[in-house]
């Protein structure tokens, strides 16, 4: 019989659907409610100062030069893109291991997502090779900081250099994370953050991108509303005019006052809400680093992860069962997981449009087999937490497979 850890075992056992811990939970409050109803009170509803203002904000909090916001992550990695220079015909490297947003943004330019096998010890993309990957069309590389645990920038820059590519780093995770003592959102030419629900920071939907690059700043500021000059915003305000010019054929990507307001709200609260996950992170991989059939994330020492997910790896190899099965079982004792990612190579379109198939990967599709991801958000109670890690532990046990322990007994004696 295996001993249940933490105080409310009884309870896991007899009603786990009320105790039901949800994936996720965004912090989010009356501070935020506030916030909306002064924008709403003010009568300018769409981009405006407090755009400008969360813009000002963000750029101080993560140390860079300029920051453009836009309507969401993918936004933020198309408008990147397009500053870059990425056409039609040409390629960009990135991690099989990603959302399909950073692919997708790729292909509305025109041009060839080229995947990349990962470390399997972080899950982010293995510089050695992307460099495998590199041809004449090779124009950019975005590396994806997955769960907030920075890439090995050093050996991509360097990458960058030596093949004149332009860096776009994915960052929809990495708030607040750190590369060598230098925050991410400072360190490439571009970086793209996302604002959806689930992320570190949340305006519902929203993104936005730091560069140092002045000129690609204003460039992805006029671009972000239609192609139009900078200031046409304030047409329909007292100090503004109606006369405006269309410099390109822009997009509708800008970021609301409402949005924006929250989002200073929840910037402010950015330090206190990794903390906290911090804190949740650190009771897990106590409680699961001893268990041989499960491999805690990879934290490398010179970075620090914002802890946006917690990705639990199994050894499927001392389990009777597969990962979905394991999903299942937490799911039956009231635990809400999800798996990041399905690697692009698998998925019906990049097979169809750029004909990549199973195997092509090994590395990634053997962490997507094996990987889960726990809850992990400012609000959790203890109990929740204890849930979790109890319905681990319980699930590792139930599934594991027991080897017979060899003896050196004298059958004669």
């Amino acid at each position: 019989m295996h001993t249940l850890p933490g105080p409310h075992q009884e309870e896991l056992r007899s009603a786990p659907s009320e105790l039901q811990v949800p994936f996720h939970r965004a912090a989010v409050g009356e501070e935020e409610v506030q916030a909306v109803s002064e924008v709403i009170r003010s009568g300018w509803l769409t981009m405006g100062p407090k755009t400008f203002e969360f813009e000002k904000e963000f750029a101080k909090y993560v140390g860079a030069q300029h920051a453009v916001a836009v309507s969401t992550g993918t936004a933020a990695l198309h408008l990147s893109l397009e500053a870059a220079g990425v056409q039609a015909g040409d390629e960009v490297l990135l991690p099989t291991t990603t959302f399909t947003a950073t692919a997708e943004a790729v292909t509305y330019l025109g041009a060839r997502p080229v995947l990349v096998d990962i470390d399997p010890d972080t899950m982010n993309v293995d510089p050695e090779d992307a460099a495998r990957r590199i041809t004449p069309k090779t124009k950019a590389i975005i590396p994806v900081h997955l769960g907030g645990q920075p890439c090995d920038m050093d050996e991509i820059q360097a990458l960058a250099r030596v093949h004149h590519l332009r860096v776009v780093e994915d960052a929809a995770h990495a708030l607040p994370s750190e590369y060598q003592g230098k925050r991410v959102g400072q360190i490439s030419e571009f970086t793209c953050f996302s604002f959806y629900a689930t992320k570190t920071l949340t305006t519902g939907e929203g993104g936005m991108i730091t560069t140092h690059n002045p000129e690609a700043a204003e460039r992805m500021r006029f671009m972000r509303l239609h192609g139009i000059e900078r200031d046409a915003w304030k047409r329909y305000r007292g100090n503004g005019s109606w006369f405006y010019e269309v410099l390109e054929a822009g997009f509708k990507y800008n970021l609301t006052d409402f949005q924006s307001a929250m989002g200073l709200v929840q910037l402010a609260k950015s330090d206190s809400m990794r903390v906290a996950r911090e804190a949740i992170a650190q009771r897990y991989t106590d409680a699961f680093s001893s268990r041989e059939e499960l491999v805690i994330p990879t934290v490398r020492e010179d970075r620090g992860t914002s802890w946006h997910l917690y990705i639990l790896r199994l050894r499927l190899d001392r389990l009777k069962k597969d990962r979905n099965s394991f999903i299942e079982a937490l799911q039956r004792h009231g635990v809400a997981c999800s798996v990041h990612f399905i690697p692009l190579h698998l998925q019906p379109y990049y097979q169809r449009a750029h004909g990549y198939q199973p195997g092509d990967f090994p590395r990634a599709e053997g962490e997507y087999y094996s990987c889960l991801s726990l809850p992990i958000y400012p609000g959790m109670t203890e109990l929740q937490i204890n849930q979790v890690i109890s319905a681990v532990l319980i699930t590792a046990a139930e599934f594991r497979i027991v080897r017979a322990v060899a003896t050196n007994a004298n059958p004669i004696a």
